[in-house]
């Protein structure tokens, strides 16, 4: 009994040291990533499991913070940036080539950058509440064109991934008519908001008919609810593609471990989460990663897409556009 208790005590006393000697993976991401209801505790898990080290998520604005540190950073990895900002990502010079087959991704458009990794993918809608909307918009000019009363949310392009996309998206569609597509939208644009979350949250309390979001967030309501009123209105002038990554840093402190992380994202295991994780397409796509619910989910035929240094040369004038339209 006494050589019990001892061994127990000094398993005790040598827990806390065991714990400080395993190595820190020091990974930035968005606030919406690190949540109970986002994928980074599952990928924190999941990766911890492997890797006998301690996963910390970083949560905030990732590339303004990267900005702001250079090369004094303790990121060892970011994940969430998306390719309207990668541009300026890029050109900090922080980043190292993630070794990765790309060849494995099932993305609806060619993918061979060396530094920047899919994990996830998607492509922006408006959705909207199928027993309150009977006839929604079946195309960009007929959301334009619909009614006043009309009420939607989207979230700030200066703010948001998501409503820097919505600019990328109108501009792909109108082009140099662009302005005069934002002021028609804005009549029936009840809220701006800071982030997807909060502009989301007024949906689903009913104070909006739609809102700016991506074609798979149905299937949350579908799966996790068992609710089929959400869906995603397809339009014919085709839907904006997003797709998010993952890129390593050069000045990483730990770069075996960090290269591991990367290695763990095209994995089975961390793939396979994804859609029920983030509510998004796995950037690989195997026979049983997508559930039910995702079947039912209606696909553009069209994709539209920027590339990094095209989206970054259209951001500022169109949100010089989108400011002229909103009055901001």
């Amino acid at each position: 009994m006494k050589k019990t208790l001892m061994l127990a005590g000094l398993v005790a006393a040598a827990s806390p040291v065991l714990a400080e000697d395993k190595p820190v993976l020091t990974v930035y991401a968005p606030d919406y990533f690190t949540s109970e209801w986002g994928p980074g505790p599952k990928i924190e898990e999941g990766f911890e499991a492997t890797c006998n080290c301690d996963l910390q998520f970083v949560a905030g604005d990732v590339l303004p913070r990267l900005l702001l540190e250079g090369d004094k950073t303790e990121a060892d990895a970011v994940i969430g940036l998306n390719t309207d900002v990668t541009a300026r990502a890029r050109a900090t010079g922080l980043f190292a080539p993630h070794g990765q087959d790309t060849s494995v991704l099932t993305l609806p458009i060619a993918w061979t950058d060396e530094v920047f990794l899919p994990f996830n993918w998607g492509e922006t809608a408006f959705v909207y509440d199928k027993t309150k909307l009977a006839n929604p918009p079946a195309s960009f000019d007929d959301l334009l064109n619909a009614p006043d009363d009309l009420k939607i949310a989207i979230q700030d392009p200066r703010s948001s991934i998501s409503g820097l996309a919505l600019l990328l998206w109108v501009k792909a569609i109108y082009g140099d008519q662009a302005p005069e597509a934002w002021t028609k939208l804005a009549p029936k644009v009840l809220t701006v908001t800071p982030g997807w979350s909060e502009a989301y949250g007024l949906f689903t309390d009913g104070e909006v008919d739609m809102v700016l979001s991506y074609t798979t967030s149905p299937a949350y309501h579908i799966v996790a609810e068992g609710d089929d009123t959400k869906a995603a209105a397809i339009f014919s002038e085709g839907h904006y593609f997003m797709t998010e990554l993952v890129g390593q840093l050069r000045t990483t402190d730990t770069p075996e471990l960090t290269q591991s992380f990367m290695d763990y994202i095209l994995s089975d295991g961390f793939q396979s989460m994804i859609a029920t994780a983030n509510w998004s397409y796995p950037a690989v796509i195997k026979e049983g990663f997508l559930p039910e619910g995702f079947a039912a989910l209606p696909r553009p035929e069209k994709t539209l897409f920027y590339s990094e240094t095209e989206a970054e040369a259209l951001r500022a004038p169109a949100l010089e556009e989108w400011l002229a339209a909103f009055g901001n």
